[in-house]
């Protein structure tokens, strides 16, 4: 369902955005927001190569570059791209890891607009 995968897109990215637009605005830091959409674009556009790649049978991109793309802000790329390209979809290990990217950056943000940051503030 479209609409359904739409919607939850739009939940995951709404408090990496907010937070991220909420730093930029206090005049923190603009780095956040433009990893967001720098670090997709480049996640996206890898997705993509790898899909062609694979399907050309050709040297693949290694997963840990993806998942480091994703770590790095990426995620919201590589999630779109995965739907679009249905790539990387049905490998488990793969979906196991990405998720724990995005919850990571979920608990990370959550942490700092509703925690004062404390969780993170242990490491």
């Amino acid at each position: 369902n479209l609409r359904l995968k739409w919607l939850v897109f739009a939940i995951l990215c709404a408090l990496p955005l907010f937070g991220s637009t909420s730093l930029w605005l206090h005049g923190v830091s603009t780095i956040p927001l433009a990893a967001y959409g720098i670090v997709s674009v480049l996640a996206f556009l890898l997705y993509w190569s790898d899909k062609r790649k694979a399907r050309a049978d050709q040297w693949r991109t290694p997963e840990n570059v993806l998942h480091a793309l994703e770590f790095a802000g990426g995620w919201p790329g590589a999630l779109l791209a995965q739907q679009a390209f249905r790539h990387k979809t049905r490998k488990v290990s793969f979906q196991v890891v990405f998720w724990l990217i995005v919850l990571m950056h979920q608990v990370f943000w959550i942490d700092h607009l509703f925690l004062g940051a404390h969780l993170f503030a242990l490491f």
